[in-house]
């Protein structure tokens, strides 16, 4: 609980006896690897913090391949958004690469949040900004890098991943083959 407290004090200033009422609107989840938090064709009821773990984000695409879209690791929130906003099935699938544990909230609950504090108002509106800032980076990313400068952001930005990830979920996140990615991994590595 403490890096979930921790967490939204970074984002607002949200006292004590405010996260004690907010803490009873969240139940803890554990997934083991392979477990998914979100399936593609149904609706995403919940939004989760990732306490410990890491999932990934993927779609089918036109050839029917997973394509991994997004590594959500810990102290973030993770959801379908369109899903969960819309209450309509995801397009996505949200899988955990790792034994992951979450706090998650429903859709219901987190509309009783809204409405009955207004700090969570203010929490609400700096998640949707931060995770619109990560969607327009993504794909400015996906536009303007070749794969060399994907891998070398990725290493940077979320380094447990390449240790943790499946060599194919992240090729396909860079939008490479295998073999690419060894050719870019033998390259960075000299």
């Amino acid at each position: 609980m403490d890096k979930f407290k921790q967490f939204l004090k970074s984002i607002a200033p949200i006292t004590d006896d405010e996260f004690e009422d907010t803490i009873t609107f969240f139940t803890e989840q554990n997934l083991q690897k392979g477990e998914f938090f979100v399936k593609q064709d149904k609706v995403c009821r919940h939004i989760a913090f990732i306490v410990k773990g890491t999932l990934r984000t993927f779609y089918i695409n036109n050839k029917s391949e997973e394509t991994t879209s997004c590594f959500c690791t810990e102290n973030s929130f993770t959801t379908s958004y369109k899903s969960f906003i819309l209450q309509e099935p995801s397009n996505l699938s949200i899988q955990a690469i790792e034994e992951t544990e979450l706090l998650v909230i429903d859709y219901d609950n987190l509309q009783k949040l809204y409405h009955s504090s207004a700090i969570w108002q203010n929490i609400g509106r700096i998640i949707v900004e931060q995770e619109y800032i990560e969607m327009e980076k993504y794909a400015s990313v996906l536009n303007n890098e070749n794969a060399k400068e994907k891998y070398l952001r990725l290493l940077k930005e979320q380094p447990t991943v390449i240790q943790k990830a499946k060599v194919e979920d992240i090729a396909s996140y860079l939008g490479v083959t295998r073999r690419t990615l060894s050719r870019i991994r033998q390259e960075v590595s000299k």
